[in-house]
């Protein structure tokens, strides 16, 4: 148990820096964004589309990629916990990964010289992927954790995580909407699409280099390397009963993230709801969540907000399941999607916070970096899962990928509704459940976050 004296019972109220906010968030943003146009479709496009990599080895980078992606991250967070320097355990990484990271990701859309042949080209997809998400990996593991370390409060992490679901907006949107304007066409003078990929990587490096100049670690302890290898770290991990709850429901968040990205492509296509009027609800949605689970997370709890979420989107994902053909219904359930989804961006990371703190006050040891690594070892297979699960379903339902947009079947209509909303809303009512086995709430947990926090505020 982490030595916390009893009478530690009026803890300093923890504040974080507007500019330390804005420089983490910004740092976060351009690193996310990087990784969103490199690994979200736009290096298949340029190897395939415009350098002519077969399909076939392009798939099979991925595939072999796949392995060290699932192990690469544990693996970082392990030895980021054990890094002991003067400027942290996690602010290394980020400040002198940040060159490398930016350098790998210009070098991704420069043909190397290594031959026109399937051979180089696959050579070359396969080292820039290895390279730029080992840096991606270090820097984005390190930033995940930061808020973490920067303060104990709720309060203050939640300040935090506000910002950086606006942020996290952008860093979305940007891959979505720059690649595909300035993507190279086959046959066309790359030089455009490179400088303007260079311009970006250099601001990425600039941004994320700078930030770790304006906000630090604050909560951090020194971890005992004689005492547990990484395999007794990640058991250590499965020991803590609230570190299952939370990936239950972190699993989900993921899993729901990318089926409602992928399946709202084929919603449009056989549906009518006017696009301008699903994206307008599931933005006022969004507003209204981040002010109302920021509110209510204070007077009513993570655990209690957690439940809550789950059983309204449950309730949304069943309807739009079942009714969605009914534009009333669909743009109340894409209102309650923004509502719920803003509710998993602030809630889930204050309770991946809470697991940590909760592992600290029984280890005596902040690991940070171990939690989350095993956090990427779960949730990445959920990206796979959902995109399986989805054509799977539709195609049960006789879903016809050679017809034209609007010609499916009224079967296939509503198969695309339940591959898109039924397993979301399964999830959610068993997220809802495993919170049933959630300690991390009441009078008696409040008192140790306290503690936690006068510790680290004498040690500053």
């Amino acid at each position: 148990m982490i030595p916390v004296s009893d009478n530690i019972t009026n803890p300093v109220e923890e504040k974080v820096k507007l500019s330390s906010k804005l420089w983490l968030c910004s740092a976060d943003c351009f690193c996310s964004a990087l990784n969103g146009l490199l690994t979200g479709g736009g290096m298949t496009y340029f190897f395939t589309k415009f350098l002519g990599l077969s399909e076939g080895r392009a798939s099979t980078v991925w595939i072999i990629f796949a392995i060290w992606n699932a192990l690469n991250d544990p693996l970082f967070g392990y030895i980021s916990d054990r890094t002991k320097s003067k400027l942290g355990r996690r602010i290394p990484y980020i400040r002198y990964g940040s060159f490398f990271y930016a350098l790998f990701f210009v070098l991704t859309w420069v043909k190397w010289p290594l031959g026109n042949s399937q051979t180089a080209l696959f050579i070359q997809m396969l080292a820039t992927l290895f390279l730029f998400d080992t840096l991606y990996t270090a820097i984005a593991t390190s930033l995940y954790v930061m808020p973490y370390t920067m303060a104990v409060s709720n309060k203050a992490r939640g300040n935090i995580f506000i910002l950086k679901i606006f942020f996290s907006l952008v860093s979305l949107g940007v891959p979505l909407v720059l690649f595909p304007i300035i993507k190279p066409e086959v046959g066309a003078n790359p030089k455009p699409f490179q400088l303007t990929m260079a311009a970006i990587g250099l601001a990425a490096f600039l941004v994320i280099f700078v930030s770790t100049f304006f906000y630090q670690e604050k909560v951090t302890t020194d971890i005992d390397e004689n005492t547990e290898n990484i395999f007794k770290s990640v058991i250590t991990c499965f020991k803590n009963r609230s570190f299952i709850v939370f990936e239950i429901l972190s699993f989900s968040v993921i899993f729901i993230q990318t089926i409602l990205m992928q399946g709202v492509i084929y919603y449009f296509d056989e549906f009518n709801l006017p696009m301008y009027y699903a994206y307008g609800a599931l933005g006022l949605g969004a507003v209204v969540g981040i002010i109302l689970w920021a509110t209510k997370v204070k007077t009513w709890g993570v655990k209690k907000c957690a439940f809550i979420m789950c059983m309204v989107f449950a309730i949304g994902a069943t309807a739009m399941a079942i009714f969605g053909k009914n534009n009333i219904v669909a743009v109340i359930g894409f209102f309650t999607a923004g509502t719920c989804f803003a509710g998993g961006m602030y809630i889930v990371p204050l309770m991946n916070g809470d697991v940590i703190d909760y592992d600290e006050s029984v280890t005596g040891s902040r690991r940070e970096g171990m939690y989350a690594g095993v956090n990427s070892l779960i949730t990445k297979p959920a990206i796979s899962f959902a995109n399986s699960a989805f054509i799977m379903i539709a195609s049960a339902f006789g879903y016809d990928n050679t017809l034209t947009k609007g010609m499916q079947s009224d079967l296939a209509k509503q198969g695309i509704l339940v591959a898109w909303m039924a397993i979301p809303a399964a999830l959610l009512i068993i997220c809802a459940i495993s919170l049933k086995f959630y300690p991390l709430a009441g009078e008696k947990w409040n008192e140790t976050k306290d503690k936690l926090m006068a510790l680290h505020s004498k040690q500053d």
